[in-house]
């Protein structure tokens, strides 16, 4: 389990724009009508007793994002989430990841609807 008592860094990408098509309503099966999805990205990493850096690179993250515009049409938050989870331990530094999905335009009553999920690298 991850262990909060030890020093870490968190790399974070904030609500990146993303149009890409996804859903389950009808609505949102328009491909000339892709969702806008705000993503956020915190990549976990312990630091040393002697606060060494520890490098991530989020590039290859942020490059990821950028292909989903040209991504297959995808029914759900869930199977978007576990591609990026997947990418963000390509890194071997990250330890843990936390991922954001909020489709900001899907009611016009709330500010958004989504999924979080939070993954520890698995040993």
């Amino acid at each position: 389990m991850w262990d909060w008592s030890k020093d870490y860094i968190r790399i974070t990408l904030q609500q990146v724009e993303i149009d890409v098509k996804l859903g389950l309503h009808p609505w949102e099966r328009h491909p000339e009508r892709p969702t806008r999805l705000l993503v956020t990205i915190d990549l976990f990493a312990y630091q040393e007793a002697h606060n060494r850096r520890v490098p991530i690179n989020y590039d290859s993250v942020r490059n990821f994002l950028k292909t989903w515009r040209d991504r297959p049409h995808t029914e759900l938050l869930e199977e978007l989430a576990e591609d990026l989870i997947t990418v963000c331990f390509e890194d071997s530094n990250v330890d843990a990841c936390r991922v954001e999905l909020i489709k900001p335009d899907i009611f016009n009553e709330a500010a958004g609807a989504g999924i979080e999920v939070y993954r520890r690298r698995r040993n």
